[in-house]
């Protein structure tokens, strides 16, 4: 267990690390490029993406769990028709993006895109060694070459992206030029980590029975089945940002706006794409961290533990997401203007952050889910959301422009998420919490607002005509977020909403469980 235990929380850390990178180097590439350099980027990036996802992350998952189901002697026989059918997989899906590129960047809107999807295509040839390699450690339970892989791979793809970007546009290359070097980002990274567990796999070698015989066919459909329910929830973001990339530029551009213009538009709309991924950072951890304590409790007689740890992780992701999500909409000019140059579109990134409430509990509730063995209901449910994205594309983009497209986003999620408290409350019938909860939530809220809107107005009015505009903009930005953060934490911990014991079982609840003491103890005084 302490072996199990210490693995997990390698791979939980490499897994945040790896989404944090993911968020972050968004932020310089579009200030390199701008924002038609990130529409084009950001127009070609999901269809390389979720194929990964779904390969390195489900697919691993699948092998994994298939080999800790079955004896030794049949572990070379699944890693071989793994192999075999993921390759077979990706020589399709590369043949697609490839010889399809002028088909699918036409239906984009944008035949200059074409030349990324071929770049991107060549990624897509490297998942079968990736995805199986990360199956055969995990099902050991040898964590590190995963973590260190999951690393290596970000970091040495955004250093290219980042480096080659520079590179390509001090020269003056076209910025579609810098879009392919960003794709091959995705080849160099993931070649680094196929060596890199290649080298670890010649070291831990093991023998095997080569006389197992398992039928190929019962293989592929489980793994199939765990693999797409693993997935799942992390590939919906990723669905709907297809979607975009489809529906968006053609429909502003069908609309009136000039393609240049229409390019621009959605390069400022993709701009909610990282401070989503930050929002929902506590939901990705307590996915990782909770969830398969629920999982694991669940299978106990009695389920009083099982139900509690559900709750409090439902509790800690709205708490954070519901903050995240409130704090954004009260300082987004200025973040909007630190982080990418400009105020552009401001009102769409509120509406667009707003998805950090519901995939935080989207996130939550699948993966619990999925720990009681249902996987049917929520895919089903995540796929009626995506074609809600769609119809709201459709429908709201001429009319409201790229808020109609956040808009559209958040009504996908939100009908998949109360679908899934509906479906949630008839499979286990939990309260997650109290009305209580979500009054102190409110006033925590409102106080930050107040706060920080004032804050703002008493910094516009000293910093705006002493300092340049982004200048002025970092620091209200550096100094509104903790101020924001102080008011609404103090007031969750004195309401002790969630109490101290169960802030000791969240990574990193510690000094909040101090803060709480400290608070309700000077209240007695």
């Amino acid at each position: 267990m302490k072996s199990f235990m210490k693995g997990a929380v390698l791979l939980t850390m490499a897994g945040l690390m790896v989404k944090i990178l993911s968020a972050v180097y968004r932020v310089p590439f579009q200030n390199l490029v701008g924002d038609q350099g990130f529409y084009i980027y950001q127009q070609v990036y999901p269809f390389i993406a979720i194929f990964g996802v779904w390969t390195s992350y489900g697919f691993a998952v699948a092998v994994s769990k298939l080999m800790a189901d079955h004896e030794v002697q049949h572990h070379r026989s699944i890693l071989r028709i793994a192999f075999g059918f993921i390759a077979m997989v990706s020589a399709v899906v590369f043949a697609w993006l490839f010889f399809g590129a002028d088909q699918l960047a036409r239906w984009m809107g944008d035949s200059q895109l074409s030349a990324l999807l071929r770049v991107g295509a060549f990624a897509v040839l490297l998942m079968p060694p990736l995805a199986v390699l990360k199956g055969y450690f995990q099902s050991r339970n040898d964590m590190a070459p995963v973590a260190y892989a999951q690393v290596s791979e970000q970091a040495i793809r955004i250093a290219v992206i980042l480096l080659g970007t520079w590179i390509v546009v001090t020269s003056g290359f076209s910025l579609y030029v810098a879009g392919q070097t960003a794709m091959f980002g995705a080849v160099a990274g993931e070649v680094a980590a196929v060596v890199l567990l290649v080298i670890y796999f010649r070291k831990r070698l093991f023998a095997a029975d080569e006389a197992s015989n398992l039928q190929k066919w019962p293989v592929i459909k489980q793994i199939m089945a765990v693999s797409l329910s693993v997935s799942m929830s992390s590939l919906i973001l990723l669905f709907f940002q297809l979607v975009d990339s489809f529906t968006v530029f053609r429909l502003l551009a069908d609309s009136g706006l000039d393609r240049l213009s229409a390019m621009e538009q959605k390069g400022i709309y993709d701009r909610g794409q990282p401070l989503v991924q930050f929002g929902i950072l506590t939901a990705t951890s307590l996915t990782l961290a909770i969830v398969p304590l629920v999982a694991h409790m669940s299978k106990k007689r009695g389920g009083r533990s099982a139900q509690l740890y559900a709750q409090l992780a439902f509790r800690i992701s709205f708490l954070f997401a519901f903050a995240s999500a409130v704090g954004l909409t009260v300082v987004m000019p200025y973040v909007n203007e630190t982080l990418f140059q400009t105020r552009e579109e401001s009102v769409a990134l509120i509406v667009f952050n707003w998805q950090i409430v519901w995939m935080s509990l989207l996130l939550i509730m699948t993966a619990m889910l999925h720990g009681l063995g249902k996987v049917r209901v929520p895919a089903l449910l995540l796929t009626a959301g995506v074609l809600i994205k769609i119809a709201g594309n459709l429908l709201l983009v001429p009319v409201w422009g790229v808020t109609g497209a956040a808009a559209a986003g958040n009504a996908g999620l939100a009908l998949i998420v109360f679908s899934l408290l509906y479906y949630f409350k008839k499979v286990w019938p939990i309260r997650f919490a109290a009305g209580r909860y979500y009054g102190w939530l409110v006033l925590a809220a409102v106080a930050m607002s107040i706060t920080v809107i004032g804050w703002e107005l008493l910094a516009d009015w000293v910093l705006f005509d002493r300092f340049p505009s982004r200048i002025a903009a970092l620091l209200v930005t550096m100094t509104a977020i903790p101020l924001g953060a102080a008011v609404f934490l103090a007031i969750i911990a004195k309401s002790r909403i969630i109490t101290e014991k169960e802030w000791y079982i969240i990574p990193l609840g510690r000094k909040m469980a101090g803060l709480q003491l400290t608070i309700n103890r000077k209240k007695k005084r």
